[in-house]
């Protein structure tokens, strides 16, 4: 009876060791299996902003550090990125972005822009080994006025994450099937094989709100510029008018 009871205890032991290990397992262990985890935020308010990016790979291991990590971020016509924001960025190495495709034309409305993809390489987050994040600043585009509502919606679609490791770490199920040729760096712009994977995204879609104008407000504000312009050129060229030296040059013929 007593060889009964003890192993009965035993096992109660074992399996209350069992729980206290999967309760108390090490972040690193539980995440060794499973693909990446990605967050975005939204810093700041108003047109301009910044899109924080934290991509968490499912894997620990020493070849970690070899990896690097891109994520391409797809921008709607409402968004835009500063193609001479990035440069200075870059400069300064705060952050290494490629823009895609044609041309980023600084000053036209939503309407008549295009869609946008960056690319954006990450670097190791200092608070998480296995970790990597970047930050891109985004600038909300003019749109046209409302009938009611002062206020647009702008959806950011789910990115892209990109890896190029020496060896490989992801397991097969997070690795999607055809490999994507991208430039290496900003400074190397010879094309690198990356895997494009599968992952988890933690939050939801963002979304953007921008100030609009209402169109019943158009009249007031075109007769308000069209004063407020006429009366600044009028004390301007008084003024010059007034205290400015003129050279008048006779030419000689």
């Amino acid at each position: 009876m007593s060889q009964w009871k003890n192993h009965v205890l035993l096992q109660l032991g074992t399996f209350a060791l069992w729980i206290v290990f999967f309760v108390f397992m090490p972040e690193d262990v539980s995440a060794q299996d499973s693909c990446p985890e990605v967050t975005q935020w939204l810093l700041k308010d108003g047109f301009h902003r910044d899109l924080l990016s934290r991509v968490k790979l499912g894997t620990v291991d020493e070849g970690t550090g070899s990896c690097m990590v891109a994520i391409k971020i797809h921008l709607p016509k409402g968004l835009y990125v500063d193609p001479y924001e990035l440069m200075s960025l870059n400069r300064h190495n705060i952050t290494e972005a490629l823009e895609i495709g044609d041309y980023i034309d600084l000053e036209v409305p939503e309407y008549l822009a295009t869609e946008t993809d960056v690319l954006v390489y990450m670097k190791p987050d200092p608070e998480c080994y296995y970790c990597f994040r970047a930050m891109l600043p985004v600038h909300c585009r003019y749109h046209q006025p409302a009938e009611v509502d002062g206020k647009i919606s702008a959806i950011l679609k789910n990115p892209e994450i990109l890896v190029h490791c020496q060896k490989r770490l992801l397991s097969m199920e997070c690795l999607k099937e055809t490999k994507i040729e991208e430039p290496c760096s900003r400074k190397n712009m010879h094309n690198c094989h990356w895997d494009s994977v599968k992952f988890q995204l933690v939050n939801q879609e963002l979304e953007l709100q921008i100030p609009v104008g209402l169109k019943h407000h158009v009249t007031l504000v075109c007769t308000g510029t069209l004063v407020t312009t006429i009366l600044c050129s009028s004390l301007i060229l008084s003024s010059l008018l007034k205290h400015g030296e003129f050279l008048f040059v006779q030419s000689s013929l």
